[in-house]
């Protein structure tokens, strides 16, 4: 075989890879290998493509920017296309770029906007006559998904804007999910038994695809909009920088982080700060963008391909490692799941010590041919979440590698010497194990399992749900272990005496955590919803519960037939909900909260009779009262509307404990009210 045939092998190869993981990425949201593996697949076909153009041919993925529109959503033509960017990797091929662009306008030097690369989903947004008409995916770059009702839930996209906007216009932007919003959604998704997503793009890809629109407006999305696709009509800026300057007059969200400068080597300086500072970012970011601020000159430039010539990005080293995979361990969910996670030889990733990762569930571990003994790619999605990606090919080639993973097996070993009639049992607390038809998960089959009953407690007692202060999992553990409360609805009946018999727990922490479990008495009937623990319910779930029905008692007593009347719950979630109402102990649990007075109902009033109607607040620091969390929801509950960050459409600026200098800073640029956390319990009328 000649040298060429050998490259034009090499790049059917690579085609036939990069395509599969596009498939992945792009239209099932279920990535199998990390963004810098792809990335070298692909920067390894654009080398051969390059090296010999002959064998370029249109199908390649160099030549596409995304993968194909979904059908179910409706296709959008973009009257521009959305490009990709190119990548460089090093501070040469940075400076490469800048004089290769700089020769192309004779030797010219020009202004740099340096903008973060948010890991999310791109998305173009039309407006006609100041209304939001039209949004859409990228798709193939030419095509997009019509998304527009999904992305009208986006509280950052303005549905509207002022009369000073052209009469028709587009802007792009980068809608996200912030690295708590994805923690969180994960945390519930693994409670649920449901597959996680793998990064903080694909859960925002997952949210806005859905064809349930409510289920996107219940997840925390955000927006930064990056470009001005085109605009019809009115004097518009000539420079990318007075663009955002404009959008940002005209109500749309620019990132703060973006700066305008004068050289290249600032641009690198830029790049190695937020390398650094990455990780302290509230979202993903995987690199920055440098962009040509002078309009005329992108223009007089174009695309070469399916890229643009004026901008680059320049992406931040993977937060990932290698390291051995010593053991494949197994936990209790609290809803019995046996969930499989890796014991590893301590790694550092992202400057995180990294002992152990979840592994989801058997499936996922055979999809990935994960086994003991590997050397396995780990990877912190999202700020605090290590996965496990898969094993090196060293390992995956090696003769005298482990055997398959099987969790049947794995229970065999743990519980040897009580493994009766080839039945597998629990590894905490000995009982039958069990595997639901049509499912993935294993469960334990005995409700008052250790495990899962100290699972229970750390959920209900969390931030997400009741939001009792004191009890974390360390407290949780005790509280059971010493017998003070066998489920949650014990934990209204203990008194400050029992808690002085705990070790390290004085007057004040004793005082203080009653005083919390008090306080936790007037949570949301969503809160108390998902903080029971019914299999398959979240965060999403247990609000469009509570929105459908007026308190726990309505809830019990739901049929099958009624709660499948509701347009987001299936035949699954609405079984799931009638055995949990079905079981005695539960229902003695919800008789002993009603008893103690945790009974909250649901809200009727209508929004414009409700006393912060209208109001907009933000929250800046700690506040010593409750979490923000709960903050947020009071505002709500009253009529207002709680944002992350200040606008001119903030009313209230709350200022806590240490608060965030960027927030006071536009507070007092755009002259909103900043109130002090006393005042804002007044403004609620708590104090």
């Amino acid at each position: 075989m000649d040298d060429l045939a050998r490259v034009k092998e090499r790049i059917e190869q690579l085609k036939a890879q990069i395509n599969y993981h596009n498939y992945r990425y792009h239209v099932l949201d279920s990535p199998e290998i990390s963004d810098a593996d792809y990335d070298g697949l692909m920067r390894e076909l654009k080398q051969l493509e390059e090296k010999y153009p002959v064998l370029l041919t249109p199908d390649s993925p160099t030549q596409r920017v995304g993968a194909e529109p979904v059908a179910a959503f409706g296709v959008v033509e973009h009257r521009l296309p959305l490009l990709s960017l190119g990548n460089v990797f090093s501070t040469d091929e940075l400076f490469a770029w800048y004089t290769r662009t700089s020769k192309l306008v004779t030797n010219e030097t020009f202004k740099l906007v340096c903008e973060h690369k948010i890991d999310g989903l791109a998305v173009a947004l039309t407006y006609v006559d100041g209304q939001l008409t039209t949004g859409a995916t990228r798709g193939d770059g030419f095509r997009g998904e019509n998304i527009t009702q999904n992305l009208r839930t986006v509280r950052s996209i303005p549905l509207s804007v002022g009369k000073e906007a052209p009469p028709r216009f587009e802007v792009r932007g980068e809608v996200f999910l912030p690295k708590a919003g994805f923690h969180k959604l994960n945390q519930e998704r693994a409670a649920e038994g449901l597959p996680l997503f793998a990064n903080p793009r694909n859960a925002a890809a997952g949210s806005v695809r859905q064809l349930d629109p409510r289920i996107t407006a219940r997840r925390p999305l955000d927006i930064y909009v990056y470009a001005l696709g085109y605009a019809e009509g009115g004097a518009i800026p000539q420079s990318h920088w007075e663009r955002m300057e404009y959008l940002k007059s005209l109500g749309f969200k620019i990132n703060p982080n973006n700066v305008r400068l004068s050289t290249i080597d600032q641009a690198e300086d830029y790049y190695r700060n937020w390398t650094e500072k990455r990780e302290k970012l509230p979202y993903e970011a995987d690199g920055i963008v440098v962009k040509i601020d002078s309009i005329s000159v992108q223009d007089l430039l174009g695309d070469v391909g399916h890229e643009p010539r004026w901008a680059i990005a320049y992406k931040f080293p993977a937060t990932q490692a290698i390291t051995r995979l010593n053991k494949i361990a197994i936990s209790v969910g609290r809803t019995g799941t046996l969930n499989p996670y890796a014991v590893m030889e301590p790694v550092s990733v992202g400057g995180v010590t990294i002992k152990q990762a979840a592994l989801h569930n058997e499936d996922d571990i055979r999809r990935k041919d994960i086994r003991e003994g590997d050397l396995v790619y780990i990877q912190r999605a999202g700020e605090v979440i290590p996965e496990v990606i898969g094993p090196t090919p060293e390992s995956r080639q090696s003769p005298e590698r482990g055997k398959e993973f099987s969790l049947l097996e794995k229970l065999r070993e743990i519980s040897k010497e009580k493994w009766q009639k080839n039945q597998p049992l629990c590894p905490e607390c000995g009982s039958e194990v069990y595997k639901p038809e049509g499912e993935v998960m294993y469960y334990c089959s005995n409700a008052a399992c250790p495990a899962q009953v100290q699972a229970r407690l750390e959920l209900f007692t969390s931030r997400g749900a009741m939001d009792i202060r004191g009890i974390g999992e360390a407290m949780a553990a005790l509280l059971f272990e010493k017998g003070l409360v066998k489920d949650v609805a014990d934990i209204y009946s203990l008194k400050k005496e029992d808690l002085l018999t705990l070790e390290r727990i004085g007057e004040k922490s004793a005082d203080n955590l009653i005083q919390a479990i008090e306080g936790s008495k007037n949570r949301s009937l969503a809160r108390l919803i998902y903080a029971l623990g019914i299999r398959h319910i979240g965060e999403e779930m247990a609000g469009i519960l509570a929105q459908n029905f007026s308190d726990l008692d309505d809830l019990a007593q739901a049929s099958k037939e009624r709660l499948m009347t509701i347009p987001a719950i299936g035949p699954k979630i609405a079984e799931s909900i009638v055995t949990f109402f079905k079981q005695e102990e539960n229902l003695d649990i919800i008789a002993r909260l009603k008893k103690a007075g945790v009974w909250p109902k649901a809200e009727v009033a209508k929004p414009a009779e409700l006393p912060l109607s209208g109001q907009e607040f933000v929250i800046t620091g700690t506040l010593q009262a409750f979490s923000r969390e709960i903050a947020h929801e009071k505002v709500k509950a009253l009529g207002g509307t709680a944002k992350d960050n200040v606008t001119r459409n903030t009313n209230y600026l709350v200022v806590g404990e240490e608060p965030g200098g960027s927030k006071l800073t536009r507070a007092q640029a755009l002259g909103t009210k900043q109130i002090t956390e006393a005042e804002f319990i007044k403004l609620i009328g708590e104090g």
